[in-house]
């Protein structure tokens, strides 16, 4: 089975979200925006109401977890919740389904659809890349250790047991660690 892959530019990242618009939707477009900038797991996204992210920070207690988490709603995620709530008043959830099947209940959209549309985007000739829904919280790890922030600040980011965790789970390799040996001789 193939690893799945973090986005590991900005181009790619936008890439990404323009197909994920183009072949699948806003809807897609936008859960991909709001995972890069919340890193929560699909199951903690998808559960989010609109009353869940009305204020400054999102408190919510992790599925996988059970661990309470604070996070900020940077300026990116508040873009995307303005612009879903605008187009959908009467939604709760901030990725109800709208699907006919589901007409009756209200709930939000599968993650086995949203991880088939991540998969064929990721198909795509001017992506190539093997995406799903973890796609999202790896590329936002990824990016942070891109720009300096610490494995351990990551790791409390990602809400990993350690930061070995963390680096497996961005790609760090044993290549890339053994590369700093010749990188830095002092």
């Amino acid at each position: 089975m193939q690893a799945v892959e973090a986005a590991k530019t900005t181009e790619q990242i936008q890439r990404i979200e323009m197909a994920l618009s183009d072949n699948h939707g806003q809807v897609y477009a936008d859960l991909w925006k709001i995972g890069l900038n919340l890193a929560l797991r699909i199951s903690d996204l998808l559960s989010l109401t609109y009353e869940d992210v009305s204020g400054e920070k999102l408190k919510i207690v992790e599925g996988k977890t059970n661990k309470l988490r604070e996070i900020v709603i940077n300026q990116a995620a508040r873009q995307v919740i303005e612009r879903r709530r605008a187009r959908h008043p009467d939604h709760i959830y901030l990725f109800q389904s709208d699907s006919n099947r589901s007409r009756t209940m209200i709930k939000p959209i599968d993650r086995s659809v949203v991880s088939r549309k991540f998969k064929e985007v990721g198909e795509q000739n001017s992506i190539k890349m093997h995406l799903n829904t973890h796609s999202m919280r790896k590329t936002r790890g990824w990016m942070m250790h891109q720009a300096g922030v610490s494995i351990e600040q990551i790791c409390k980011v990602l809400n990993h047991s350690s930061p070995a965790v963390t680096m497996a789970y961005i790609g760090i390799t044993q290549a890339d660690i053994d590369r700093t040996y010749d990188e830095f001789c002092l």
